[in-house]
C-alpha cells in the first residue's frame, strides 16, 4: 500500500521515491526479515505448545533423526507466509495482476500443505492426506494461475513458450501451454517440498532462486533492460522482483530459527508455497526453462525419489542407498552440514548458469 504514496509525488516530491521498484524491493526484503525475527520466538512457542510432540519423524530415514530432531515442531512455513504477506501489502503495487496471481498460488499451496502438516501432527504420521488429491488441488490452482498469466500477457507472448539463449525461439503451444505451465508451478512446488529434509537445506536455495528470479523479473519487466538483453518484453513483470525481495527476507528471517539444530521445520505448509510462489513467477516471466537451471538442485532431489522408485518396482534394486539424494549423502557418511552447505554451493553455481542465459543469445 505504500506505493499508492506515489500518487501524491506531484504534492511532495520525495514521495516519487515509492515508484522505484529496487526501493520497494529493499523495503520488502527488510520488511519481511524484521516481521519473521520479531514474531518467530513467540509463533515457534505457539507451535511448540499446539503441536506437542512436533513433527513425526519418518523411520525409514536416517536412524540419527530419530533422536536428534525429535519434538520439534513444523508449519514454519507460517512465519515465512505472513511475513511475505505483510511486505507483499504493503510495498507492492496493488494495481498488477501479476502480484496478485502469485500470491494466490502461494497461499493456496501454502493452504494444502497446511493441512497436510496438521494431518501429520495430530494423526503422529508422517502420512498426511491422499497424494492423489493433494496434487489435484495444486493442478486445479496452477492451471488458474496459468490461465490468468495468460489473459494478462501481451498478445505476442500468451501461450508461448520462450527458450533462453535462443533470441527469437518462442513457440505458440496454445492450451497445451496451460498444461506444460502449471506442470512447472506443481513441480516447483513438490520438488521443494522434496528438498526440505535437513536443517537449512530447502531455505537458503529457495532465497537463491528468488533473487535470480527477482533480477530477472526486474530486467524482462523493463524494456530498456529487456531490449539490451534481446529477452521478451513482459510488462508488469518487473513488480515480482518486489515479491522476491519478500521472500528472501523472510527465508533470512526463518533461516535464524532453522540453523542447524532447527528449532521449527519449514514443513509442507511452507515447502509447497514457496515451490509454487517461485514456479508461478517463472512462468509470468516467460523463464519456465531457465527455473529448471536455477532450480537444479530441487530437480535433482526429485529425479533422485522418481528414480529410486522406478528402479525398485522394475527390477527390484535401488539406485542410492536412500532418496531423497541428501539421505544419500548422509547414509555415505556425510555430515548434516556438509550436505547442506555443499548444496547450497551447487544452488549458487546453478544461479549463476541461469543468469548467464540472459546475455548468451
Amino acid at each position: 500500500m505504500l506505493y499508492l504514496l506515489s500518487d501524491l509525488s506531484g504534492v511532495f516530491s520525495p514521495l516519487n521515491v515509492f515508484r522505484y521498484i529496487t526501493f520497494r524491493t529493499g523495503g520488502a526484503l527488510f520488511t519481511a526479515g524484521f516481521f519473521v525475527f520479531w514474531f518467530g520466538p513467540w509463533i515457534i512457542s505457539l507451535l511448540r505448545l499446539r503441536q506437542g510432540k512436533g513433527q513425526p519423524i519418518r523411520e525409514d530415514g536416517p536412524q540419527s533423526h530419530l533422536l536428534t530432531k525429535r519434538g520439534t515442531p513444523t508449519m514454519g512455513g507460517l512465519m515465512i507466509l505472513a511475513g511475505v504477506m505483510v511486505a507483499v501489502l504493503l510495498w507492492a503495487n496493488p494495481r498488477n495482476h501479476y502480484v496478485w496471481i502469485v500470491m494466490m498460488v502461494t497461499l493456496g499451496f501454502g493452504a494444502i500443505g497446511f493441512y497436510d502438516d496438521y494431518l501429520k501432527v495430530t494423526k503422529q504420521s508422517h502420512k498426511g492426506f491422499s497424494g492423489k488429491f493433494r496434487l489435484g488441488l495444486e493442478a486445479l490452482i496452477a492451471i488458474a494461475a496459468c490461465v490468468a498469466v495468460a489473459e494478462y500477457s501481451a498478445p505476442g507472448l500468451a501461450y508461448r513458450l520462450a527458450f533462453p539463449v535462443f533470441k527469437d525461439a518462442i513457440i505458440n503451444l496454445g492450451l497445451f501451454y496451460v498444461a506444460f505451465a502449471g506442470f512447472v508451478i506443481v513441480g516447483a512446488g513438490n520438488a521443494v517440498n522434496i528438498t526440505d529434509g535437513l536443517d537449512g537445506l530447502a531455505i537458503v536455495p529457495v532465497m537463491i532462486a528468488a533473487a535470480t528470479f527477482g533480477i530477472i523479473a526486474y530486467l524482462v519487466g523493463n524494456v530498456i533492460y529487456a531490449s539490451y538483453l534481446q529477452v521478451n518484453y513482459v510488462p508488469g513483470t518487473g513488480e515480482l522482483a518486489v515479491v522476491c525481495g519478500a521472500l528472501i527476507g523472510a527465508g533470512l528471517g526463518f533461516l535464524w530459527f532453522n540453523a542447524p539444530p532447527a528449532q521449527i521445520f519449514m514443513g509442507d505448509t511452507g515447502s509447497l508455497a514457496l515451490g509454487g510462489l517461485l514456479g508461478t513467477v517463472a512462468v509470468a516471466t516467460k523463464h519456465e526453462i531457465v527455473l529448471g537451471i536455477v532450480g537444479g538442485l530441487f530437480v535433482l532431489e526429485i529425479l533422485s525419489v522418481i528414480i529410486q522408485v522406478a528402479s525398485f518396482k522394475l527390477t527390484g534394486k535401488r539406485v542410492f542407498r536412500m532418496a531423497p539424494i541428501h539421505h544419500h549423502f548422509e547414509q555415505k557418511g556425510w555430515k548434516e552440514p556438509q550436505v547442506v552447505i555443499r548444496f547450497w554451493i551447487i544452488a549458487v553455481v546453478l544461479a549463476l548458469l541461469g543468469l548467464a542465459t540472459l546475455k548468451l543469445r
